[in-house]
């Protein structure tokens, strides 16, 4: 094929000599605002500035080759490179938004993939045949000029350190550190890592992008090979190492692993007394401990077990750092980090080094993960580690901005909110104090919601809050559009997360077609602290008042108000579903007091007033660490849970409130929450399809033996420190455990609106006679949250969750990271299924296996998506577990295609199925997984492919993270 002016196509960014310039193209700037910041690595090892108007010339010259020159060609061409540019620029530079350096080969293959992508495939195969002429010419001329007499040595680079010193690379230390990094790992080479990383230095790279080199050469691999991800977290070891042993000896340090093993107890010492020094740590942590045998006790080579996701969370956002002006230095390693943690939930402990010691293996394990806040700030001079506060907003103008304080309060140190603002006067309300009327409950929302993006943790992440409101309220209706993008934006709140309260009786008026009556709580202040038959018979009696006009209301068809809560969820993913009977109904605490809301996150469901802030402290067990292919592994997990709990009730004593009425209510009734993550691993382990009545089974017989595990761990430590003060008159007093409350509930609602599954595999006779006996350390022991930051710690699939995608791009606070289902490469290896190919399939089905016809039927099966599994199964599963559950679980739901019809069934199903709380609508969105440059041989077979389906985007973790 004759291409016509093909010269400088394929040299920088496609065309480096071109006289078209930036200036030529004015509009490119504003596609790239900032190129400035990256840089071109050009064959011959020389730096030049990243010019992103080189792009668009050389695209230009390949279509024009191909389509002529005419006026009406060059005006449609224009356009189409324009966008094409655009979308070069953004898959170069989304790893590296605060800049960096490219290899022109890499631009390249940018440049190809976005001609092909585009469905150009005759401007594309004019640039792949120019590209591969020029290969050819290059190597011809390096032949020509090739000496056989003068050896060929490796040019000499410079690497340039923070003091201001340079050295020259060894070529050999690096491909030590390499080999290091693959070895004892299978599937890995380090050949390709050391190959792509040599050719991306240049002369005069300071060190931390010599690190980055490597680490990125190793991270493109991951979707060839899952292992790669431990690869690539070794390599960033040694950057941590580096940084930290630096910092602290106050000169340059670095260690390979085996020499960081020998100085691991060293280091640790010197580390805590650099942390308090600095006023980062807790004196304690020296004045309390034998920091010796704990050195001793540390277990370097569990820094091997780290995933890159896993590993650059925690250095980015975890670890210990030295702040001062623009410098940030993490000085915290891995493992000294796991037994910092350690100590201070077992500062208050007898004997404080066992304790110590025991807690640490069992987070450097991986068996349980303490949630976010207990990792921030255990051991430091500010020890938040409880993860979610529970209010309820008084209506009085003074308790609602002492409301509103408190938050702010709560969020700084890393706490998630759920505030219940049932109580609050609806809009028209009388106001005897002015004579005048409420505006209603919004508007404080609004206040609300501008407190949680004012103070955001810290500045570690962003303040994340969740408004509860009853289904009663006037106000409703207005609620249910709060996170609505049209409208008067002074009466919405978009930073909020929002959530129905929804009583039995409106559900049961839904099914009836009946009618449902609007009041406000300051005409009916008793309906928010009922419930049950209680609630029904006091509702009915002002329904009756309103009849006679002597109460303001507002009738509306419930099946309307249900309808229109369904669309909003659909339309803004809010607001949540929650059932306030079923949580109060099955509440070990209801002589108490009264659940008024959940959390953040949905799975807390704790008694709240004017006087108590709730206050719930959470871990998760690593259900996969716990199954193997027999099934669950009972003594280890019965092991990890009585050291779990134990460190959950040190939080209550140990844990810095914000608020006084948070610490009185969590040091009164010492909830704490035990869950779990990894679910959808161990289904994997056991062969078991998330879609299948034993997925069903093995919910319910996980979560039974959790709860068995963790009431009875809790009655034994109420035997060795006393049961809870508020233990009298519980439901655990009265001999009446989870799966007894039940009853309560079926009693209460009725059989018409209530179907429950209470088959049971446990000795439970024996240990409610031993909580009736002894008590219970804890008003509450259960709860599972999202976990969505510490299962990625521990390289599991977040909570009970199924798998998202087999193969995707993994948005965060961190980064993007490129995340593929280690259990399907592994199957796909065995059966010589895992190539190029199949990379190239997975990513145009967007992580579906179920259209690649060489996958057999049992794998797909398997290795559904969430979006390919029927949500019934999601849900039924969820009422397996939530009948052993002492509070609730944070349940997303899946829809690819959400209809009303749907809808309606499902969310009418998780109710009868008396489940207390659901979470997130997930519901399919117009992104898919970043789709690469491949290798040549396969652009033919690439360019008859266009974009597939899209595919949903996964949420980032910072609206959900706060309780895990």
């Amino acid at each position: 094929m004759h291409v016509e002016h093909p010269k400088d196509i394929a040299d920088h960014g496609v065309a480096p000599d071109s006289s078209h310039d930036k200036q030529s193209h004015p509009e490119i700037e504003a596609v790239a605002p900032g190129s400035r910041k990256y840089r071109v690595i050009r064959r011959n090892g020389k730096i030049t500035p990243f010019d992103v108007a080189k792009i668009h010339v050389a695209l230009t010259k390949a279509f024009l080759a191909v389509e002529g020159n005419s006026a009406v060609a060059s005006k449609r061409v224009h356009e189409i490179c324009q966008q094409l540019t655009h979308n070069v620029q953004h898959a170069l530079t989304r790893s590296q938004p605060e800049g960096g350096t490219f290899h022109i080969e890499d631009i390249q293959d940018h440049a190809e993939l976005a001609l092909m992508r585009g469905g150009h495939h005759q401007a594309a195969r004019a640039y792949i045949l120019y590209r591969d002429q020029r290969n050819k010419e290059r190597q011809q001329k390096a032949a020509e000029q090739q000496d056989p007499h003068k050896s060929q040595q490796p040019p000499t680079i410079r690497i340039f350190y923070q003091d201001g010193s340079q050295r020259v690379l060894d070529v050999q230390d690096m491909q030590n550190m390499v080999e290091e990094a693959c070895r004892c790992t299978e599937q890995v080479h380090a050949e390709p890592i050391l190959k792509e990383s040599l050719r991306n230095l240049y002369d005069g790279m300071n060190v931390d992008d010599l690190n980055a080199v490597f680490i990125m050469s190793a991270r493109t691999l991951i979707e060839e090979d899952p292992n790669y991800s431990y690869v690539g977290a070794r390599l960033l070891l040694y950057k941590l190492r580096r940084e930290a042993l630096s910092f602290i000896s106050g000169q340059y340090c670095e260690a390979s692993a085996e020499e960081m093993a020998q100085q691991y107890p060293a280091y640790f010492s010197q580390y805590l007394h650099k942390g308090v020094e600095l006023k980062l740590l807790d004196q304690r942590l020296l004045d309390r401990f034998n920091l010796d045998k704990l050195g001793q006790a540390l277990q370097p080579e569990r820094d091997m077990q780290f995933t890159y996701l896993s590993l650059q969370t925690l250095y980015d956002r975890y670890f210990i750092r030295y702040e001062a002006g623009q410098e940030s230095i993490p000085f915290e390693l891995p493992q000294a980090f796991f037994m910092r943690v350690a100590m201070g939930l077992a500062i208050n402990e007898i004997e404080p080094d066992q304790r110590a010691i025991e807690f640490y293996r069992l987070l450097s394990s991986f068996d349980f993960m303490s949630s976010t806040p207990t990792l921030f700030n255990s051991g430091t001079l500010r020890p938040q580690l409880s993860s979610c506060y529970l209010t309820t907003v008084a209506d009085d103008l003074t308790d609602i901005f002492e409301a509103v304080r408190d938050n702010a309060l709560l969020s700084k140190y890393a706490g998630g909110l759920g505030n219940d603002w049932s109580d609050v006067r609806a809009m028209g309300s009388y106001i005897a104090g002015t004579n005048g009327k409420s505006q209603g409950v919004v508007p404080f929302l609004k206040v609300a919601n501008d407190t949680a993006v004012a103070v955001n943790q810290g500045g570690k992440r962003k303040g994340a809050v969740c408004a509860y409101l009853e289904t009663w309220h006037l106000d409703i209706e207005e609620f249910i559009e709060l996170r609505k993008n049209t409208g008067d934006d002074r009466r919405r709140t978009h930073d909020m997360n929002t959530a129905n309260w929804i009583p039995d009786l409106f559900m049961k008026r839904v099914h009836e077609g009946a009618q449902w009556t609007l009041f406000s709580p300051s005409d009916v202040p008793d309906l928010h602290d009922l419930y049950g038959a209680a609630f029904e018979k006091q509702y009915i009696a002002y329904e009756a008042l309103a009849e006679q006009a002597k109460l303001r209301h507002k009738k509306v068809q419930a099946v309307d108000l249900w309808r229109k809560m369904l669309g909003m969820l659909y339309e803004t993913g809010h607001p949540w579903m929650t059932f306030k009977d079923p949580c109060n109904l099955r509440s070990p605490q209801q002589h108490y007091g009264v659940v008024h809301s959940s959390n953040l996150c949905t799975e807390i469901t704790l008694n709240t007033s004017a006087k108590e802030i709730a206050v719930c402290n959470l871990g998760s067990i690593n259900l996969a660490a716990h199954v193997d292919h027999n099934g669950l592994m009972e003594d280890k997990l019965s092991a990890s849970i009585a050291t779990a709990i134990r460190m959950l009730d040190n939080v209550i004593e140990y844990n810095y409130y914000a608020v006084e009425k948070a610490r009185q209510s969590n040091l009164r009734h010492r909830p704490v929450g035990i869950g779990m993550m990894g679910f959808q691993d161990a289904l994997y382990k056991l062969r078991v399809p998330y879609q299948s009545q034993e997925a069903i089974d093995f919910a319910d017989h996980s979560m039974e033996a959790i709860s068995y595990y963790a009431i009875k761990s809790s009655n034994q430590l109420a035997r060795e420190r006393g049961a809870y003060s508020s233990f009298e008159g519980s439901l655990w007093s009265q001999g009446i455990l989870p799966i007894d409350s039940y009853k309560n509930l079926a009693e209460q609602r009725g059989e018409q609106y209530f179907s429950a599954n209470t088959e049971s595999r446990y000795d439970w006779n024996s240990l409610r006679s031993s909580v009736q006996t002894i008590g219970m350390r804890n008003s509450n022991v259960m709860a599972i949250a999202p976990t969505a930051t510490i299962s990625n710690i521990c390289g599991v699939t977040q909570s009970i969750e199924p798998t998202y995608q087999n193969l995707f791009v993994k948005s965060n606070l961190s980064g993007e990271f490129t995340v593929v289902n280690p259990y399907l490469v592994g199957d796909l290896k065995k059966l010589g299924l895992w190539d190029d190919v199949m990379v190239n399939d997975l990513k145009y089905y967007d992580g579906s296996v179920q259209n690649i016809d060489r996958i057999p039927d049992e794998l797909k099966r398997l290795y559904a998506t969430s979006f390919e599994i029927d949500q019934e199964f999601l849900v039924e599963a969820a009422a397996r577990r939530q009948k052993w559950i002492d509070q609730s679980q944070s349940l997303n739901l899946y829809m690819a295609e959400p209809s009303g019809t749907k809808l309606d069934l499902l969310y009418k199903l998780a109710w009868r199925l008396g489940l207390k709380t659901t979470y997130y609508l997930r519901s399919q969105a117009a992104t898919h997984v970043e789709k690469s440059a491949m290798k040549m041989e396969h652009a033919s077979r690439l360019n008859a492919v266009s974009e597939g389906p899209t595919a949903p985007c996964l949420v980032n973790d910072a609206d959900c993270e706060v309780c895990q």
